[in-house]
């Protein structure tokens, strides 16, 4: 890299991806910006839980230093994963998550506990809350235009974009655009489980359970502070609530309409739906067409969701966060910011697409179409 200058480096999104970077940057005395539309850290939710696989996610945190830092947080009992019988909520023989390749050491952590870690990480100010990107412009000359919501703009010689789903930054680099897969997930939850479900959480166990048949399935996971999250899977349009006459703020209503697609499952397992706190949330699925691909530009390139969502069956997180420090390895190592983005994607697309495929693969498992 130039010995006068470090370049100037943005990371778009303040999620796990994008946080590793910024954090590897900084312990190799890179400067860099991150910049989030949330407004603060604890603007909203972050969601359940992780499991850290050993060759992705723990590796990423190794490179930012902070392995101790997880291990001191994560829950190693909540491996555990457990398959029911749909129709009498018994155990069966389980080998483990669709995704596990043979690893045993996959630690679950909280999304907010480790977004926690690694935000502290940093040095005070990397991270702009409440400054939205509305999209990049690649310069011609290696550089890139950073537009905000706000009509500001600023210029960095790399924008990384680690902004999820919906990325901002990926138009720059490429029309491809998120499909629905044709499923969706409804969270519940249930609070204080082991006190007010006890049932419930017993069934459960200290992990993931999962029952599925018919295009259905139902996830419960355990999550820190005596909290269950359930995820209530089917396939189905995007607006299955229009053909089910329901309206989605109607949480009776819905509880109804999926009692009703769940007909005949065990009671136990039932309960899930019955008995959850609060509303049901939907969460469609939406993956990018495999396999992920672009030209190379130079001054812009992508990492985790925004530059291969896929199906969310344990890789996504661990992915963003191995792309996250490989990227900021190569900006250390290699000797110029092209040089370096070229090394990585070179590495980092073809490994999505292997991890893209075999994750539409699994989840057509889980539920597969209709008549398969």
């Amino acid at each position: 890299m130039n010995a006068t200058r470090h370049p100037r480096i943005a990371v778009v999104g303040a999620g796990p991806g994008g946080l590793v970077c910024a954090r590897v940057l900084q312990r190799h005395g890179r400067p860099v910006t991150v910049f989030e539309r949330e407004a603060s850290a604890g603007a909203r939710p972050q969601g359940g839980s992780l499991d850290m696989h050993g060759g992705t996610g723990q590796a990423a945190l190794r490179a930012a230093g902070l392995l101790d830092g997880f291990r001191a947080l994560s829950r190693p009992e909540s491996q555990e994963w457990r398959l029911l019988d749909p129709a009498t909520a018994a155990v069966l023989p389980a080998q483990g998550p669709p995704d596990d390749h043979g690893e045993e050491d996959r630690p679950e952590i909280d999304r907010g506990q480790l977004r926690d870690l690694l935000l502290d990480s940093l040095t005070a100010g990397s991270v702009r809350w409440d400054r939205a990107v509305s999209g990049v412009t690649p310069l011609g000359d290696g550089t890139g235009r950073l537009l905000f919501a706000d009509g500001t703009t600023e210029d960095f010689d790399l924008v990384i974009g680690a902004d999820g789903a919906w990325s901002r930054v990926r138009p720059a680099l490429s029309d491809a655009v998120p499909g629905y897969t044709g499923i969706t997930f409804i969270e519940a939850g249930f609070d204080d489980c082991d006190t007010r479900h006890p049932d419930l959480a017993r069934m459960v166990g200290a992990g993931t359970m999962v029952a599925g048949a018919d295009s259905k399935v139902l996830f419960a996971q355990r999550n820190s502070n005596d909290h269950i999250r359930v995820y209530i899977g089917f396939r189905g349009p995007e607006d299955w609530q229009v053909a089910a006459g329901v309206e989605l703020g109607d949480t009776a209503a819905v509880r109804a309409h999926l009692l009703t697609m769940f007909n005949g499952w065990d009671e136990r397992l039932l309960a899930l739906l019955r008995d959850n706190d609060g509303a049901f949330i939907p969460r469609p699925l939406f993956a990018l067409p495999v396999p992920p691909t672009w030209e190379h530009v130079p001054g812009v390139t992508l990492l985790g969701d925004a530059a291969h969502l896929m199906p969310p069956l344990g890789l996504g997180a661990n992915l963003a966060m191995l792309d996250g420090a490989e990227l900021a390895r190569a900006l250390v190592t290699e000797p110029g910011v092209d040089d370096a983005v070229r090394a990585y994607e070179s590495v980092m697309l073809p490994r999505s697409a292997e991890a893209a495929k075999g994750c539409a693969e699994g989840l057509a498992h889980l539920l597969p179409p209709t008549g398969a």
